[in-house]
């Protein structure tokens, strides 16, 4: 996770465009980040736009992550977002942490890029709002399927459903 935008990022991107029929070309320009759910934010935009496109996205981020778990886990995987976002060590936008190289593998597999469910956006809302079952975690995985072996050395805060989350 270094955050800087080369080669694997390019690769994504162009895989993105060709799956939604935009221009192939590897940059994320404004089409291409309108149809990520990201706006460009010019000092003049307004919050409630800018804050239905963090709603949307983390909405598709969760649901990426972790539909089919309780709402809680939905809810605490938004909040790890919300929890990197306010960390120095991570980019500090809802975009920026979510497309990090590496961050989330629902990303990395195309799956933010399918429409999430009621349940999705309202544990976005609720996470963006502040509720935290995540417990200020900064990490989780499935110890079921993690490959990291580094994940399994962070410091477990609480289980929910298949989710293991981790400072």
């Amino acid at each position: 996770m270094t955050g800087i935008y080369g080669s694997k990022t390019v690769s994504a991107v162009k895989y993105f465009q060709r799956k939604n029929g935009l221009k192939v070309d590897g940059i994320a320009g404004s089409k291409t980040l309108a149809a990520m759910g990201i706006t460009s934010s010019g000092s003049s935009s307004s919050s409630s736009s800018s804050n239905s496109s963090d709603i949307n996205l983390l909405s598709r981020v969760i649901y990426g992550e972790s539909r089919g778990e309780p709402y809680s886990g939905q809810v605490a995987v938004g909040a790890v977002v919300m929890n990197r976002v306010k960390s120095s060590a991570f980019p500090n936008t809802i975009a920026g942490v979510v497309y990090q190289n590496g961050a989330f593998d629902a990303v990395s597999d195309g799956q933010v890029n399918m429409s999430p469910d009621s349940t999705a956006k309202k544990a976005a809302q609720d996470a963006i709002n502040g509720w935290d079952p995540s417990y200020g975690a900064i990490y989780y995985f499935n110890p079921s399927t993690a490959t990291n072996k580094w994940i399994w050395s962070r410091p477990v805060t609480v289980v929910i459903g298949k989710h293991r989350f981790c400072k």
